[in-house]
C-alpha cells in the first residue's frame, strides 16, 4: 500500500501508527481520513473562494511597479497558479499586460 507524501514537507517516508500518518523527517502527524484544516485558502475582495483557472476582474486600478502602465477597474485576468506569499497571492494572466502577481484583495471572481 502506498502512502501519500507529507503534506509539510512533501516528504515521501511516511509511516502509520495506528489511524495516524507520521513524518519522520517534520514530525508532522495526521490522520489522512479528516480533511485538513490547515489547507491554504485565497479569497478575493467579497470573501469568494479563489481556485486556479478562476476568471477574475479588477476592482481597483492597480499602478504596475516599475512601469508607467495601470490596469484599470473591470480588467479581466486568469488565475494560473496561487502562492502562499505576503504581497502577491496570484500569479495571473492579465488581458493586455501579460503575466504578473496580484494581491488577491484587489480582485473579484468573474
Amino acid at each position: 500500500m502506498a502512502l501519500p507524501h507529507c503534506p509539510k514537507c512533501n516528504s515521501e517516508f511516511v509511516y502509520q501508527d495506528q489511524s495516524l500518518l507520521i513524518c519522520p523527517e517534520c514530525a508532522h502527524e495526521w490522520n489522512p481520513s479528516e480533511p485538513d484544516d490547515e489547507a491554504f485558502v485565497v479569497k478575493d475582495a467579497n470573501g469568494t473562494q479563489l481556485n486556479e483557472g478562476d476568471k477574475i476582474t479588477m476592482i481597483k486600478d492597480l499602478k504596475i511597479k516599475a512601469s508607467s502602465q495601470v490596469l484599470k477597474v473591470g480588467t479581466k485576468a486568469v488565475i494560473r497558479r496561487i502562492t502562499e506569499g505576503k504581497d502577491h497571492q496570484l500569479d495571473c494572466k492579465v488581458d493586455g499586460a501579460g503575466e504578473m502577481m496580484i494581491t488577491a484583495k484587489f480582485v473579484k471572481r468573474a
